[in-house]
């Protein structure tokens, strides 16, 4: 199965002068830890975080009214495509110690983004998938004595 098929394509947008107050409250009001940020042809040119904003702002000891999305986002954040095994962005993940990765298209645009719960959540539904599939043979096979 592909990224594009189980990314979460509703993604929350910052610019890079929004201040981190607001990106902030923007994560709140979505219910979201993560946005992105886009250049003019909707490819990704930034990622904040939740913990970014802890880090880089609240524990700095910055005024999250005076610093900007720009000032913490990281750069070039990692991506993966979205027709890429989610074997693939599992493997990139945890090599690279992410949680989310962008998932893009062939021309690098924005189509969503993938969280380890997202696959997680893909594997607990193989997981008891296979385990009905087992109980159904098991049955089965008692059946047939």
């Amino acid at each position: 199965m592909s990224v594009g098929r189980i990314c979460s394509r509703e993604v929350q947008l910052a610019e890079t002068k929004d201040s981190a107050a607001v990106a902030a409250k923007r994560m709140r009001d979505s219910n979201v830890g993560t946005l992105v940020v886009l250049d003019d042809h909707k490819k990704p040119i930034g990622i904040v975080t939740d913990r970014d904003l802890v880090a880089r702002v609240m524990a700095a000891g910055k005024d999250p009214h005076g610093c900007t999305v720009g000032d913490i986002m990281t750069r070039s954040p990692k991506s993966v495509r979205d027709d890429a095994p989610i074997e693939d962005a599992l493997v990139q993940m945890c090599g690279l110690g992410l949680r989310r990765m962008i998932v893009v298209d062939k021309e690098h645009r924005l189509v969503g983004i993938i969280s380890l719960d997202d696959i997680l959540s893909l594997l607990g539904e193989e997981l008891s998938r296979i385990g009905r599939l087992l109980d159904h043979q098991i049955a089965a096979a008692r059946r047939d004595r």
